[in-house]
Order: C-alpha cells, then structure tokens, then sequence
C-alpha cells in the first residue's frame, strides 16, 4: 500500500472507539499556524504528563505529531534529536521525571507486530506512551487517556496551518487536560 493510501486509511476511520470522559466533555480545539505552534502546543502538555498516561497522535502524513513530540519533550527537558520512530517502532526517552516512550506503527502490516516486537511491555505503567497509527496495532494497544488529532490546513494550494482536536477519553486523561494551559 502506497503512503497516500496510508494516509488515506488513517485519517477515513477514527481513531478510537472510546468516549469524551465525562457528560458533555467537549473536545478542545485550537489552529496552530505553524511547526513553532504546533511545538508550543505540546510543550503545554508537558507538565501534566505522568507515568502511565496513554495519549494516541493521529493524522495524516506529515500532519505535526512529531513535531508536537518534539516540543513536549524539549519542555521536558530533552535538548538531543528528536525523530519520528516510523523504522525503529520506538524512541525511548528519559526525561525529567518520567520515561516516555514514542511509538509509530505505521510501518506495520499486521497488529500481532505489537506483540512480536514485546512492545506491551512499555504499556505497564512506568511511562507515559505517546503513540502514532495506533489503528495499525489494534486490539494489542492500551486504548488512549488522551487523543490528539492533527489535520492539515490547506488554503489556495498552501499549507495554513493545522488544526488540532484534543480529546479527554478517560478522567486520567481529563485530569490531565485540566492541568495544562492549552
């Protein structure tokens, strides 16, 4: 399957079958210009991120959430390189007070992949795990506290931005939206 199909595939079908925690918790929405918005954004969740937390990436090719990685660990701390895991599967990251682990099953053809590749084991608790294509690893993933969804804005053949969805589907993950400043 080509990259576009890729793309196409992850962006047709949602993310998760998992509810807004709470009655009537509203996604939160906001329109970053660029990759420096894109990289405040996630440097604004850095300081509510804890052990354990599961938060899914999605979205198109190319729609930000490296580069949204790449801020919230810069605001961690992390002053090495940052790059997508799409041929590692993982990048591992010990920063401040928790691991965090980063994780891209877009190469996958298979989910069984997650578990031939032990990478269960990363989901018990000891980090936080920031997932990208997690479709492709389904049933095996932790289902996600939190759900970051990216899309590119496109206005007269350019790029103007993004935009991005934040959704709280378990009270951890609500929790931990109520203490940033997104």
């Amino acid at each position: 399957m080509s990259d576009s199909a890729h793309a196409a595939d992850d962006s047709a079908k949602p993310a998760s079958t998992a509810q807004p925690a709470g009655p009537g918790q509203e996604p939160i929405r906001r329109h970053l210009a660029d990759p420096a918005a894109t990289e405040a954004f996630g440097a604004a969740l850095a300081p509510a991120m804890e052990a354990g937390l599961v938060v899914w990436l999605s979205g198109d090719l190319g729609a930000g959430k490296t580069t949204l990685t790449r801020g919230l660990l810069r605001a961690l701390g992390h002053t090495g390189n940052v790059k997508s895991p799409t041929y590692t599967l993982l990048e591992p990251y010990t920063v401040s007070r928790i691991p965090l682990y980063h994780f891209d099953f877009y190469r996958f053809t298979h989910a069984d992949e997650f578990l031939e590749a032990g990478l269960d084991e990363y989901f018990t608790g000891t980090g936080a795990c920031l997932v990208e294509w997690a479709d492709k690893a389904r049933p095996h993933v932790p289902l996600p506290d939190i759900e970051l969804r990216l899309h590119v804005v496109a206005h007269g053949g350019g790029i103007d931005g993004r935009d991005i969805e934040c959704l709280a589907l378990t009270e951890r993950g609500r929790a931990c939206l109520s203490r940033t400043t997104i």
